[in-house]
């Protein structure tokens, strides 16, 4: 160790070793070793290494060769491959933008342009399911009658299409409001 490196661990680290705690505290001994691994990689750092050559233009060149090099290297790690997302859903028009609506998939909302439907029924539409068929929503745990005769009225407008993850997160709330 050099002499600045020595007078690190004289003035810093020793002091901090000898603090005023209970010697036997894991935590306490855990969180002082963290600190002088710190501050002596930090001080290497900084330590002056053996003198360099002198450096010529044939040196410099290839330093700067190998700076590039490696820094393009890590450029092209850095840049994450192409993502496999779904960008054309084939199911998107019965996500509401039509007349007829998806049971599995729809959000709340979408059934907004069903009058009687929106709140309530959409409501305990998307909180339960998947449905395999249209009729399985009349079997909704608390569905009043009421209910069941809009959900009848409209049953024409309905479909059951296979669950997609990319829309069952937002069924209830899509964070849109008035």
């Amino acid at each position: 160790p050099t002499s600045g490196n020595l007078w690190l661990i004289f003035s810093v680290i020793i002091p901090l070793l000898s603090l005023n705690c209970h010697p036997l505290t894991p935590n306490i001994v855990k969180m002082k070793l963290a600190i002088v691994a710190a501050l002596v990689s930090s001080a290497a750092a900084f330590a002056p290494n053996a003198q360099p050559a002198a450096q010529t233009a044939l040196s410099a060149e290839s330093d700067r060769r190998a700076f590039l090099g490696a820094a393009a290297a890590f450029g092209a790690a850095a840049i994450p491959a192409a993502a496999n997302a779904v960008v054309d859903y084939e199911n998107i028009a019965y996500l509401g933008g039509s007349g007829v609506v998806d049971l599995n998939n729809a959000n709340v909302r979408a059934y907004i342009r069903m009058p009687g439907m929106y709140p309530s029924a959409a409501g305990k539409i998307v909180s339960h399911g998947p449905y395999k068929t249209v009729s399985e929503v009349y079997n909704i745990p608390g569905l009043t009658a009421a209910e069941k005769d809009v959900i009848k009225k409209y049953e024409s407008r309905f479909t059951t299409k296979e669950p997609a993850p990319e829309y069952a997160i937002d069924r209830i709330n899509n964070g849109l409001y008035r």
